[in-house]
């Protein structure tokens, strides 16, 4: 996917997008860049780009003025063995954090920076970068992670040491959860707003998964299509109304989480029944930082 720039119509490579943390903004990595977007009403509230090479990933704060880029495209800005911390009042990087190997995926809350690698996950406290936990995992070339915003709630979710399976950190409790969730490689997965839900889909693509995080019980099955899809993409609404999915069929399906479940029967293979609710559409010290600025 690519977008023009304003600057003499030069191509400029769209690299990575993601919403922030409440999802009113989401940010755009470029091969020249980073631009941010406020969702409604849409409009563009900010860019910066650099003349000397391209953002992989940029993980925004909520509307902050702190976000997490990694170097991507043919020529990185940063080394993609690297997470760099912005500050863009002082328009400059304020920490990093270097390992060996690429990091696939980054993820931000007010109190942790979550890093992930092919095989290994690392948790870090925010205000010194101070490493809190190491997880390994299976491995995991996508960064499947997802992190509870919240800040009552501290929970981790990331894909364990068996395929199809999601271990779900639960560090307020001290305890962690393990869901065998597919018998077939993760896709994709998603905690709501609170962490108390993840919703999962394998590499199939026709069901998306609905367990409770601290008990690892099944709640739903949602059944996508017939059809073996890549789903690039799923998401709860802040509420926990209603989970959505995006695929390479070309259509977003968002299915009702309000609704009576369907009675689920165990089958042979231990898998439990679909419910057809959907619609388909085609190291630096920085405490107290958090407020300097906000976008939008």
């Amino acid at each position: 996917m690519n977008i023009l720039s304003e600057a003499g119509g030069e191509q400029t490579d769209l690299l990575y997008v993601n919403f922030n943390q409440e999802g009113g903004c989401f940010a755009c990595g470029t091969n020249r860049g980073f631009v941010i977007y406020n969702v409604d009403p849409y409009r563009e509230i900010f860019k910066r780009i650099f003349s000397n090479g391209g953002i992989g990933i940029v993980e925004m704060l909520f509307r902050t003025n702190l976000l997490a880029f990694v170097g991507g495209g043919r020529t990185p800005r940063y080394p993609p063995t690297k997470v760099m911390i912005w500050d863009d009042q002082q328009n400059k990087c304020i920490g990093e954090l270097k390992f060996r190997t690429e990091v696939k995926a980054v993820k931000l809350r007010r109190d942790r920076i979550v890093v992930v690698l092919e095989t290994k996950v690392f948790v870090y406290r925010f205000r010194d970068l101070k490493l809190l936990d190491q997880i390994t995992t299976v491995p995991n070339p996508k960064g499947l992670v997802s992190l509870c915003p919240e800040a009552k709630s501290n929970v981790l979710a990331i894909p364990g040491l068996q395929r199809g399976s999601i271990r779900i950190e639960l560090y307020d409790v001290g305890k962690a959860t393990l869901i065998k969730a597919h018998d077939a490689e993760l896709a994709q997965f998603a905690l709501n707003a609170d962490g108390s839900r993840i919703a999962s889909a394998s590499e199939k693509g026709t069901l998306i998964r609905i367990w409770n995080c601290h008990t690892g019980e099944p709640l739903r099955e949602l059944r996508r299509g017939v059809d073996r899809a890549d789903i690039y993409c799923i998401a709860f609404n802040l509420a926990s109304t209603y989970v959505a999915c995006s695929s390479d069929k070309g259509t977003v399906h968002i299915f009702s989480l309000t609704a009576a479940p369907v009675p689920r029967r165990a089958d042979g293979g231990g898998n439990f029944n679909a419910a057809n609710e959907t619609a388909s559409l085609s190291g630096t010290d920085y405490a107290g930082s958090f407020s300097n600025k906000d976008y939008g």
